[in-house]
């Protein structure tokens, strides 16, 4: 007896099976890509020209004169509560003692612009004008 074979399967139609190595190469290629075109992004922002000069620490004769303003408008100079029509002599007497020295002024965000416009002026009447606003946020 004679047995049939199936060859409904002929050399043509046998299994295949998906090479996914050409895919894996185009995906590192495109991962390549982006890691390296990410870290030329510019991000916003400002540019900060900064100093070329060595840093050094701050002498005592060139430091700056901290005037605190607190949110009820209190003025402190030096860990001391100072009347503000006794700012202008106060900053005069530091200023004497360092003149190279500038004035810092740490307003709270509950203080007044009045104050802070009270402070700037006593100081430019004092004679420095080299005054900077800084942010006291902790």
């Amino acid at each position: 007896m004679r047995r049939k074979h199936d060859f409904s399967m002929g050399p043509e139609e046998e299994e295949s099976s998906i090479d996914l190595t050409p895919m894996l190469d185009v995906v590192f290629i495109m991962l390549i890509f982006f890691i390296v075109t990410s870290s030329f992004i510019k991000e916003a922002g400002l540019d900060v020209n900064r100093p070329d000069a060595p840093v050094t620490e701050a002498k005592p004769e060139d430091s700056n004169i901290l005037v605190s303003i607190r949110a009820n408008d209190e003025l402190w100079i030096n860990r001391r509560l100072i009347d503000p029509r006794a700012l202008r002599a106060n900053i005069e007497r530091l200023h004497a003692e360092n003149p190279k020295g500038s004035v810092v002024i740490m307003a709270d965000r509950k203080s007044t612009n009045k104050m802070l416009v009270t402070v700037m002026d006593s100081s430019r009447m004092a004679g420095v004008y080299n005054i900077s606003i800084a942010d006291n946020r902790q």
